[in-house]
Formats: C-alpha cells, structure tokens, sequence
C-alpha cells in the first residue's frame, strides 16, 4: 500500500571519511549528530546505513521529516548555520559527499528493513504512476518490504564538506528495503536495469535508528502515569 498523503521530507547524507578519523566521525553521528537532527522540530526519525558491496561513500544517512517545508524552517536553518565544533571537524573530513534534500514522492509497503539498496535515477527516468505500479508489485515478494522515490530539490541540497560533490540535478533515489540482502539487490537492479537502462545498484545494510523525542507535554503525561503506577 502506498502512503497517498502530503509526502514527508527527507535529507540524504551519502559520504566516505578517512580511515584514521573513521572512529570519531562514528562517535559523532552516534553521539551527537543524529540525536540533534531529530530533535528539530518537524524531524521525525533518521537512520545510518553502511555500505556492503565496498563502493565508495561507505556511509549513508537518512532523516525523515514531516514535510518538505521543515527544511525551510527557521529552527533547521539555525541547526544548518551554527554547528557544533565537533560538526565542523567531521564535515571538513568527510569526502565525495553527496547531499540530498527532497520529498519521498513513493512510500510503499509497511516498515522498514535491515537491508537497502538503491539507485540514481535520472529525472527524464522518473514516472511516478509507473514506479508506483512497480513498487506495489514487488512487495509481494519474499523479503521485500519497502520501496521508496525520493527526489531531490536542488535548491534545498547544498553541499557540505571540504570535499564535497556538486549541488545534485533534480534527479531521485530509488531505495529497496527488505529483510533479505540478495532479494533486496535482486529487486533494485531489476527496476533499475527496465526503468533507468543501468545495474549500478549499492546496498547497505542498517546501523542504527533514532526517533525523535516526544514532546514536552507528551513526556510529562509519561512520567506522571509513570509515578502514579508505583506503590504508595
């Protein structure tokens, strides 16, 4: 089932870092990076993928919004502009990154999965009402339980990064998840080969999952009930 509402947003960080600093660009986005992304407002949860097939750009990010406009929200602009020194330092060792900010035009099927693989899809490539008749259809697969397109606005995309690739066209991803890896990669480079004529299809495979925080109020009514459920 595909979502038919307001699309979410999403921000898309694919990037590689030097060996010698991999260890605290790991620490960061763990520590710090992700849990303060998802924190502003309008973010609703971001994942870290690792790359499996040894490509370049080893490390991939995805953070999901409510919409698209929260990325033109004052609250994301300040977390843009005032970075943490520790930020900083990770963007200006991060290399051939790719930055994408755009709206999930094609979310189907329920979940999330612990393998991905995706694609670049071209914009002369991309036909929503078709990729959203190939998208329900593979889910009937075994192992395949998401099949997202996410396209880019340029505009939003800026890069990041001493050593990072130009601002993206207005092309899309086409991302495959799925509990089974070979189904996974064997789905995206099937789509990939009939729709965009290519088979440069990369896989990931999850690391971890952050939610944002609930809000203010919503906590206060947890720890209240909370207290209330402990013995006098």
């Amino acid at each position: 089932m595909t979502r038919l509402s307001l699309p979410h947003g999403q921000l898309c960080v694919w990037t590689d870092i030097d060996p010698a600093h991999e260890a605290d660009f790991n620490a960061w986005y763990d520590r710090e990076h992700m849990q303060e992304r998802v924190a502003i407002p309008g973010f609703t949860h971001a994942r870290r993928f690792r790359a499996t097939d040894g490509g370049s750009r080893k490390y991939l990010a995805l953070y999901v919004t409510d919409t698209l406009d929260v990325f033109r929200s004052d609250a994301y602009r300040r977390a843009f502009t005032q970075q943490t020194a520790w930020s900083l330092a990770n963007f200006e060792r991060m290399t051939g990154t790719q930055r994408r900010v755009g709206d999930l035009t094609i979310e189907a099927g329920d979940g999330e999965g612990m393998h991905l693989a995706l694609f670049v899809l071209q914009s002369e490539h991309i036909d929503v009402p078709h990729l959203r008749e190939r998208f329900d259809a593979v889910l009937s697969e075994p192992g395949i339980h998401a099949a997202r397109l996410f396209r880019t606005v340029p505009d939003l995309s800026a890069p990041i990064g001493a050593d990072a690739a130009a601002r993206p066209a207005a092309d899309a991803l086409v991302l495959i998840e799925g509990s089974d890896a070979a189904a996974t990669r064997r789905v995206a480079t099937a789509i990939s080969t009939a729709i965009a004529g290519h088979d440069e299809v990369r896989t990931f495979d999850l690391l971890w999952r952050a939610a944002a925080p609930p809000p203010a109020a919503g906590r206060d009514a947890e720890t209240k009930a909370a207290a209330a459920a402990l013995p006098a």
